[in-house]
């Protein structure tokens, strides 16, 4: 398959998940947004956000989803904020979450390997977030968006799910079955469904999860011209499904940040 094929199935499969998602998240996040001081960031976010130094910052988030994290980065401090994502149907919710928080992020339903290049050289600061990079079938091609959005000097925030996490099969048992290769290059195929949240199984079209070493990652960024500053591991899941992993006592890494400036000594 091309990547515009990948690219194709996966939008089916968001925008098809996007109301499930609304049906047991929606009504909270509204409620929740109304309250100004209310951020949907977890304490390493909004350290790291921090650190990045977000206050009166333009910063753009690529893979936003419904943008919650984009508004929450705004009432931080940032000044012009711009979120893309593949899904039309989660590019509304971003929207509807954008009025009532009374914030004013800018949303764009797009590819984002097809950013309008009237977007590059605008922002100082460009955030992935969680679960972003395994929807991606060209990780190259993606650094480079991320690069050509920065303005020289500009910094890339990552915080991901760490990258062994695609290794594990036979969820949620304790030990962890590995049943793929940390080195696999071939996509995996789901047709059951994107629920994260309440774990729902329903009839989808077929979506494919793309694994991406965290050399690679680190590398990717190296070779557009990046400076790694600072890059660290944690032990706790961000992604709403390897949460029972925590209760391990041979801990896992199951997050983790990286931190980088597009040029410079």
């Amino acid at each position: 398959m091309k990547r515009q094929d990948y690219t194709d199935a996966n939008r089916q499969a968001w925008n098809e998940t996007a109301p499930v998602h609304a049906k047991s998240q929606m009504e909270g996040l509204l409620k929740n947004l109304q309250n100004p001081a209310h951020l949907c960031l977890d304490e390493i976010e909004q350290g790291w956000l921090t650190k990045a130094g977000v206050q009166g910052k333009d910063v753009a988030q690529l893979c936003c989803n419904n943008g919650r994290e984009l508004i929450s980065i705004q009432r931080m401090g940032a000044k012009r904020c711009f979120g893309v994502d593949i899904s039309k149907a989660f590019i509304d919710q971003a929207e509807q979450l954008n009025a009532v928080a009374n914030a004013d992020c800018n949303f764009l339903a797009c590819d984002v390997y097809d950013v309008p290049a009237k977007y590059d050289a605008q922002f100082d600061l460009v955030y992935i977030s969680i679960g972003a990079f395994g929807w991606l079938p060209d990780l190259t091609g993606f650094l480079a968006v991320c690069a050509r959005l920065l303005r020289p000097g500009g910094q890339l925030l990552i915080y991901e799910m760490h990258p062994i996490l695609d290794m594990i099969d036979d969820m949620p048992n304790l030990p962890p079955k590995l049943g793929y290769s940390y080195f696999m290059t071939e996509p995996m195929a789901e047709d059951d469904g994107l629920d994260y949240y309440e774990g729902q199984d329903y009839e989808s079209s077929t979506s494919y999860w793309f694994h991406h070493k965290l050399a690679d990652i680190i590398q990717g960024c190296l070779d557009l011209g990046f400076r790694l500053t600072d890059i660290a591991e944690y032990p706790h899941d961000i992604s709403e499904v390897f949460a029972y992993l925590e209760k391990m006592e041979a801990r896992l890494p199951l997050s983790y940040v990286l931190l980088a400036r597009l040029g410079g000594e």
